[in-house]
């Protein structure tokens, strides 16, 4: 007796919108890269706003937690005010980004009852000092306390990040140095080759390697079934 040929395993309806979204914002990415780089300011405006929502459509697919869609609301809000490229924009997207980073250190928090590596505590700590120390001096003088503010808030999550793992530790760590070449062109420092894309590149990355960090922490996961007799 034969066995009848078993049907070929399909993808379910919710992992193919997953994968979809994902692909998406890939896209997306490169567009707003492709934009930066042959200068054409439209594609970039048209682009950039499109990241963080794709990302929340991830998350509500996923059934992620609300915390986590609020981060990258507040983080779609720094985006759309620092398209703006004036000093009140900067300021408001600085406090977007902040608040943003408020609801990652709630959701780190209440997500993962381990806290980070100690051991990564001095490196961040050191780290933060150091850049605000040298970045000080040439720092517009009515920016220099809410740039050291938000870097506080800033290297606290990087760090908190790392608690949930490799995937959003990283994610944390991209966030922090994509802002670091920011207040690095504020202070006139020497930048990299067009230095938005690089901008970008990193903080898109580490805002969808927190997303699927956070994600993949928090998903309850399924019981070891029982050994067979």
């Amino acid at each position: 007796m034969t066995t009848p040929p078993t049907a070929p395993a399909t993808a379910p309806p919710q992992e193919t919108v997953r994968r979809v979204l994902l692909a998406v914002f890939a896209l997306v990415l490169l567009v707003d890269l492709g934009s930066l780089v042959v200068d054409v300011e439209k594609g970039h405006w048209i682009a950039k706003p499109l990241l963080m929502p794709l990302l929340v459509a991830l998350v509500l697919a996923r059934g992620g937690p609300r915390l986590l869609v609020a981060a990258l609301l507040f983080g779609w809000g720094g985006d759309v005010f620092l398209l703006s490229g004036a000093e009140w924009a900067f300021l408001a997207g600085m406090g977007s980004f902040a608040v943003g980073h408020v609801c990652y250190l709630v959701l780190f928090r209440r997500t993962c009852e381990d806290g980070p590596p100690t051991a990564l505590a001095p490196a961040y700590g050191l780290a933060l000092v150091v850049a605000v120390a040298l970045l000080w001096p040439g720092l517009p003088a009515d920016l220099r306390i809410p740039v050291a503010g938000y870097a506080l808030l800033l290297t606290a999550m990087a760090w908190r990040s790392s608690a949930l793992g490799a995937v959003a530790g990283l994610g944390g760590l991209f966030f922090l140095v994509s802002d670091l070449i920011i207040a690095s062109g504020i202070a006139e420092w020497p930048q990299p080759p067009v230095p938005d894309v690089w901008i970008m590149l990193i903080y898109g990355a580490g805002q969808l390697l927190l997303t699927l960090g956070v994600l993949t922490h928090a998903e309850p996961h399924a019981p070891t079934p029982p050994p067979g007799p």
